[in-house]
């Protein structure tokens, strides 16, 4: 399935107005089902921007405490916007925890939890402190996430996640309508590619830093999130309780550091 399509606007620029179609990012449905010891659960659907299916749920996986790597994961098998994953007995699984009771919009990737108590008693690997990156690395990483942003080009309509090294080069980019789907998404590839935890990068995310995508990216084991828009205060938290270091506002010139100042040289 495409991640953009073509509809039909009227754009009105300087008082005059023509018709003319227009690229939007594409939003629709994602089933996600477990199979474990015989058992199918259905955990809801989320709405996310096709592409990269099989990393939004292995990512979403680890972010739930589920699975720690692919020896969790006997088997995945997709059915149009349906995926089913079948756990190996290793595999962390309680359906009551996981259970979602409503549609995951693109916007909220923890809304309908049956608990709230549940997502703020995860843990993630320790966090490497043993390198640090200067002002024009955080720089270089911000203007090498925007570059590689095709989607978003096309639409305005697609948030990014970003993998850099220490020296500010990006290494991978997942872009989704939803970031938490973005940031699963990131994730999730790197479990395909057996490179968790990933303890010597820096994730960028292109927007502002939420809870959710702090606490995603310390389970995965980044020790520094660089985030373009501002932090909430629970992002902001969360960051210093686990010794992240959360970095806002940031572009070429200018940036912010909320937690963990020691990284940034």
């Amino acid at each position: 399935m495409d991640k953009t399509v073509r509809r039909p606007s009227i754009k009105v620029e300087n008082g005059k107005s023509s018709r003319r179609p227009d690229s939007v990012s594409v939003e629709s449905a994602l089933s996600i089902a477990i199979n474990k010891s015989g058992q199918t659960y259905e955990l809801g659907l989320t709405m996310r921007t096709p592409g990269d299916d099989h990393d939004l749920v292995l990512g979403f996986l680890h972010s739930e405490g589920v699975i720690q790597s692919l020896e969790c994961i006997l088997s995945i098998e997709s059915d149009d916007d349906r995926i089913t994953v079948e756990l190996d007995d290793s595999a962390k699984f309680n359906p009551h925890e996981l259970t979602r009771r409503t549609t995951m919009t693109s916007s909220c990737g923890i809304c309908g939890k049956e608990s709230i108590s549940n997502l703020l008693h995860m843990h993630g690997p320790e966090l490497s402190s043993d390198f640090s990156i200067t002002h024009l690395e955080v720089g270089k990483a911000v203007t090498g996430l925007r570059s590689m942003q095709s989607t978003f080009d096309l639409t305005g309509g697609t948030h990014a996640c970003g993998r850099a090294n220490i020296d500010g080069t990006i290494i991978d980019v997942k872009e989704d309508i939803g970031r938490h789907n973005a940031m699963d998404k990131l994730i999730g590839a790197a479990i395909n590619k057996g490179e968790l935890p990933i303890d010597k990068e820096v994730v960028v995310v292109s927007g502002r830093a939420s809870f959710e995508l702090v606490q995603k990216a310390l389970k995965a084991g980044f020790p520094i999130m660089i985030s373009v828009g501002a932090p909430s205060s629970l992002a902001v938290d969360i960051a210093n309780e686990h010794g992240m270091t959360l970095v806002s506002f940031a572009n070429e010139d200018r940036m912010t550091v909320f937690s963990a100042s020691n990284r940034i040289c």
